[in-house]
């Protein structure tokens, strides 16, 4: 897990987890803050819990990852054109603004919603389901997570990045160079890791 400063693009903090959890990323802004650190805002992915747990610290969720989230609903190509309209708005999620997109969500839900309530009964059972339940599902996730994508248009002044990106390309980059060195041990790949973050 690595806490980087936006601004200096300087890597603060980093721990070696089997797995990721809040109570660590909130140890971790904790830390910085003990250290003499001032957090202006956070800028992380969407793990559930997250984004609520910084108290009055403004939270922006990566726009790409809630991009990647919908994809994962709806897939790349979708065939129905519903989809492919929420695909196209999700799209324009990182070159609009806050109200602009909420306006083009609201207005695609109006258009689609009497298609996302639809139901489909199982003959077997009598049982009813919704019929596009991938397709509300991404619609659910856009609707929660509106609050903190656009935190960095509501903090113009402060300029938070609105993606981990800076983030993410450094990991991209250490795994290329961690498969070059295959046959590493624990222990010097740790070292090998920590000279890359220096460097």
């Amino acid at each position: 897990m690595l806490f980087k400063d936006a601004y200096t693009k300087e890597n603060l903090l980093k721990y070696y987890v089997k797995t990721e959890s809040n109570a660590l990323y909130i140890q971790g802004i904790n830390e910085l803050q003990k250290q003499g650190f001032e957090v202006l805002a956070i800028v992380c992915d969407g793990r559930k819990g997250l984004l609520q747990s910084f108290g009055n610290i403004p939270v922006q969720m990566c726009q790409f990852h809630q991009v990647a989230i919908i994809r994962r609903y709806i897939t790349k190509n979708p065939k129905l054109p519903a989809s492919i309209e929420l695909k196209e708005l999700v799209a324009m999620i990182k070159i609009t603004d806050k109200e602009s997109f909420e306006g083009g969500l609201d207005l695609w839900y109006t258009k689609w919603k009497s298609f996302l309530n639809e139901r489909t009964t199982n003959p077997e059972t009598g049982k009813s389901y919704y019929t596009h339940k991938r397709l509300r599902s991404a619609y659910r996730s856009l609707k929660t997570n509106l609050k903190w994508l656009f935190i960095w248009y509501d903090y113009f002044e402060l300029e938070i990045p609105n993606t981990t990106n800076a983030i993410d390309g450094h990991f991209s980059d250490l795994k290329n160079k961690l498969r070059n060195h295959n046959g590493l041990s624990r222990a010097r790949k740790i070292k090998f890791i920590n000279e890359f973050f220096k460097a």
